[in-house]
């Protein structure tokens, strides 16, 4: 195998087999070969202009990213639902591949290829061979604000961050850095998850004790007895000794995960603390209830003796809830007129 061969092999490779028309030519096909090739019927399939598979058979979703970064151009990155995929992030589906441009780079969206032009293009956070994504930071900002449904961006803005991918701070950061327009709902879910909140169902529960007027709780602190962690509740109310818990059937469908609610309520009730359970379910069919349920806890409550509890965001200094509704307040106190894209 001479080194042109080696060189042909690795490229194939490392882009899963799709090519540019530029990188055909430069490996030694004909304009007519290449037509022969990706003529219908043929072994090669035309992907996007310029951008063909050299095999048959539906691409992977691999290649279909890999696809939409050639045909964007060098410099350019996947972002949004996709990126969140690569990073495990629930996100609402879609088969369209957002890439960020340049933005003096004139490229149409076509197919499966949404191009943003913006003037803040990264450098790709995480790479798989040919594919580059952005952070994850900025893949929840730029598919958050493509979303209308708040439910929706609760489950993308509190799901990356329960699951470490990144903190309020970033999110905040790009928050302050991106376009204000359409950004309202993402300022509203980060204040929330900067007060704790890390799940939809919690932020439905937020809501309805807000608008019931019911004395606010803590959302997710730490509740320490003794030195030891006793639990992580959803809710707490330390002047009344009561928790409530957002029980969603995801969780607790595993037998070992109903046993580990059943232990930790065991350890809550013999520390004094009441204890109350809601499903996501009955906070949409059932909230007059659940609020008089809460309220009737609260009348009964009294403080649990001995109890130390460490608020959610002070656990971490980057993600002080001081500090995040700071940036968030800025955001909001500017201009809502509309701005090029960023």
């Amino acid at each position: 195998m001479t080194a042109d061969d080696r060189e042909r092999a690795w490229l194939y490779h490392f882009q899963r087999g799709v090519l540019s028309r530029e990188q055909a030519l430069a490996n030694g096909l004909t304009p007519d070969a290449l037509r022969h090739r990706a003529r219908p019927g043929g072994p090669w399939r035309r992907l996007l202009p310029g951008i063909y598979l050299t095999s048959t058979g539906e691409p992977t979703r691999e290649q279909f990213e890999t696809a939409a970064l050639l045909y964007a151009g060098p410099g350019s990155v996947i972002t949004g639902p996709a990126a969140l995929r690569q990073y495990r992030i629930r996100t609402p589906e879609t088969r369209l591949i957002d890439v960020l441009t340049a933005v003096d780079r004139q490229r149409a969206s076509r197919a499966f290829v949404a191009i943003m032009r913006t003037s803040r293009l990264p450098d790709a956070q995480t790479r798989d061979f040919a594919i580059g994504y952005v952070a994850p930071a900025r893949a929840v900002a730029d598919t958050v604000l493509g979303l209308s449904a708040r439910s929706e961006v609760r489950a993308v803005v509190a799901g990356a961050v329960q699951q470490g991918r990144c903190t309020t701070a970033e999110l905040a950061a790009e928050l302050a850095a991106g376009p204000v327009r359409g950004s309202a709902l993402f300022r509203s879910v980060l204040a929330e998850v900067g007060d704790g909140i890390r799940s939809p169902a919690e932020g439905d529960l937020r809501d309805l004790i807000i608008r019931s007027k019911l004395p606010r709780p803590l959302f997710n602190p730490s509740l320490f007895l003794d030195g030891r962690l006793l639990a992580k509740p959803d809710a707490w109310w330390p002047d009344y000794g009561v928790v409530v818990e957002v029980d969603s059937r995801e969780w607790h469908l595993a037998p070992d995960d109903w046993e580990a609610t059943m232990r930790r309520d065991r350890r809550l009730t013999a520390a004094g603390i009441r204890v109350l359970h809601v499903s996501p379910r009955q906070l949409r069919t059932e909230p007059d209830r659940i609020v008089r349920d809460i309220a009737a806890a609260l009348r009964a409550g009294r403080p649990a003796a001995d109890i130390l509890t460490v608020p959610s965001a002070a656990q971490a200094p980057w993600s002080t809830t001081a500090a995040v509704h700071r940036m968030v307040d800025s955001r909001s106190s500017r201009s809502t007129g509309a701005r090029a894209p960023k």
